[in-house]
């Protein structure tokens, strides 16, 4: 279910090489972790190509602050290399200025890691941890796990190193011909060892190859930042056959040694849901029976006058709230992302995002969200109608701009200090004016088209009519207050989505990569069950309190699983992620409220629309005088 990287998408095709074909390797990106801003290849003194070329890329792409670039190495098909010097004119070591030394220092203290592709597969580090797990030393297995992308260097007692020798291992499957053709290859794998190695420990020759030291007797190369720093930039590769397939090459870089807490938080969270649905549907069941056949007795008038209960706002369940067009455009941004993420999810579960086609799953979220306006429009102009509102025009413009115009005004801030710090995860102003142009040209007509038809439409059928005069509402226990309210429900949602907000967070914020999307499709589906279910409790509990203002209440209470999600990002950001600066802090916590604010107009949509229905239901069944 979860191993997308085994059917591939149209349009990736697998490259064959010949003999001797160059093999491109080209540079994506450094990035952080710690300081989570990404910057382009160049932005450090590497050795450049004659001419550099940046590759055209799509919108996730340039999202994701991923500048594709051509290097200097060249490296061909099968064919070995022991060791070449970059960018050295007539055997000079490369000078960096103080400048360069101290940017490249600050880089290296930061935790930089660098990203390059071949054949479109990243570059990895093989880490090898032993895990001893018999207490015997001759039996220490080897744990091997791979880190995305290479460490630009390292410090010791407070020296700095720069990794300035690159040995490139990659691996070929071979693949089975007739027997007169030429053989063909294909890249499997891209691993790298770097190394830092002293200018003096290298001897060069004119043909720009060297040779590297012996053993161990070489001293790193250090990177002084009060002063200039003479050093060579060399590589080397090696070739090596392989038996992974073409198609299951990915596999190395999304194998997670923790599937099993997967599968068991999934079990735990649909046993947890099962059994609370079956609590609160005997509950409700039983109790609802029991309330429907007592105000139905039409014999015994005068024990149901004294009755409380829910039957007694019957005249006022259904009156309007305040603000409907704000509920209604809320609502409406609800729906449109709800649609957005179902159909990303369940795509992406079908391995057509695999990571394999970078930046596809944020491309496609941005198109669809605009896309979607249709039934955002339509549900939210259907609801405003029954809700007696009668200026629909303002009511599209309302839903067309108020969810998104917060997105882009937290982007848009946050955007201009990345533009700051001179980061490539700054969104180019040509893109910014292109999604503006997507948002105003795409999105708000159809949001306007779907509102037209859905304020068109009939309204939604209330079962009983409202009263002229609304009714006193009795004084409210402390448990209905809202926020206790909002506790209470957010809890079970987020249980059931916790461990899968884990790796999601890792995912976003540590650049690893997700692809366990058939699990994501079932907490998802868990997570709407168990929002639809809360929201019907809370609201039963707040009609037998005789108070009808349910509308926002419920939409509030029902994204309450948001509150948690806040929570636990705040946790994560203080236990797992090491951010000391400003700006780095303000991006997190920036990002985190804009998926803060989406998840709880997704599970208040979801809790909202749950409620409503068993509202209608309820009243439809009681006879009223």
């Amino acid at each position: 279910m979860c191993d997308t990287g085994a059917f591939y998408v149209p349009g990736v095709a697998p490259i064959n090489f010949h003999q001797n074909d160059p093999v491109e390797i080209k540079a994506v990106k450094l990035t952080s972790s710690r300081t989570q801003l990404p910057y382009e290849y160049y932005s450090l003194p590497f050795c450049q190509p004659s001419k550099i070329t940046y590759k055209a890329e799509n919108l996730g792409e340039v999202l994701r602050g991923d500048r594709i670039v051509n290097t200097p190495f060249q490296v061909l098909m099968n064919s070995e290399k022991k060791c070449e010097v970059l960018c050295s004119q007539s055997n000079k070591p490369v000078t960096l200025t103080v400048e360069q030394s101290r940017l490249v220092a600050e880089r290296i203290s930061e935790d930089y890691y660098v990203h390059l592709i071949a054949d479109n597969l990243p570059v990895a580090t093989r880490l090898e941890l032993y895990s001893n797990r018999d207490g015997d030393d001759k039996k220490k297995e080897k744990d091997v796990q791979f880190e995305h992308g290479y460490r630009l260097g390292f410090t010791d007692v407070n020296k700095i190193y720069l990794h300035n020798h690159l040995s490139f291992i990659l691996y070929y499957h071979r693949e089975d011909l007739e027997e007169d053709q030429e053989h063909t290859y294909r890249v499997v794998r891209f691993e790298v060892i770097p190394q830092s190695i002293r200018l003096e420990d290298l001897k060069t020759d004119e043909k720009s190859s060297c040779t590297l030291p012996e053993g161990t007797n070489s001293s790193p190369q250090e990177i002084d930042p009060t002063k200039e720093n003479q050093l060579y930039f060399t590589y080397s590769v090696h070739w090596e056959e392989s038996d992974i397939k073409w198609a299951s090459r990915w596999d190395t870089y999304l194998t997670m040694s923790d599937v099993q807490i997967h599968w068991f938080s999934i079990i735990n969270s649909v046993v947890v849901v099962f059994f609370l649905s079956g609590i609160l549907s005997m509950i409700i069941i039983r109790t609802l029976r029991k309330d429907i056949a007592n105000y139905n007795k039409e014999d015994d008038i005068e024990d149901t006058m004294e009755e409380s209960g829910w039957k007694l706002v019957h005249g006022d369940v259904f009156r309007p709230p305040q603000y409907p067009m704000i509920l209604s455009s809320l609502l409406g941004s609800g729906i449109q992302l709800f649609c957005m993420i179902l159909i990303v999810i369940f795509v992406a579960m079908l391995g057509m995002l695999s990571p394999s086609s970078r930046g596809a799953l944020m491309t496609t979220a941005c198109f669809l969200f605009m896309f979607m306006g249709v039934f955002g429009g339509f549900s939210a102009g259907r609801l405003y109608r029954t809700l007696k509102g009668h200026r629909w025009k303002k009511g599209a413009f309302c839903t067309a701009t108020l969810y998104p115009g917060v997105v882009f005004g937290i982007c848009f801030v946050l955007n201009c200090f990345i533009w700051g710090k001179h980061s490539s995860g700054a969104v180019p102003f040509p893109t910014m004016v292109a999604l503006l142009c997507m948002w105003f040209g795409i999105s708000l007509p159809l949001v306007y088209l779907g509102y037209y038809f859905g304020f068109r439409k009939q309204p939604y059928d209330n079962p009983v009519r409202t009263n002229q005069i609304p009714r006193q509402i009795p004084e409210q226990r402390w448990y209905m207050n809202r926020f206790v309210g909002i506790l209470m429900a957010g809890i079970l949602p987020f249980g059931a989505m916790f461990i899968e907000l884990f790796f999601i967070f890792s995912a976003i914020w540590e650049n690893q990569f997700y692809y366990l999307f058939g699990f994501l499709f079932l907490v998802f589906i868990i997570l709407v069950v168990s929002c639809s279910q809360i929201s019907i409790v809370m609201v039963y509990f707040q009609l037998c309190a005789e108070d009808y203002r349910w509308w926002w209440r419920n939409f509030l209470v029902s994204g309450g699983s948001a509150f948690y999600v806040l929570v636990y990002a705040i946790f994560y950001f203080v236990n797992k992620l090491d951010i000391v600066e400003f700006i780095p802090s303000l991006l997190y916590f920036g990002y985190t409220a804009l998926m803060v604010l989406s998840f709880w107009l997704l599970t208040g949509t979801i809790g909202f629309y749950a409620a409503y229905m068993f509202v209608r239901k309820i009243y439809a069944a009681v006879k009223i005088d």
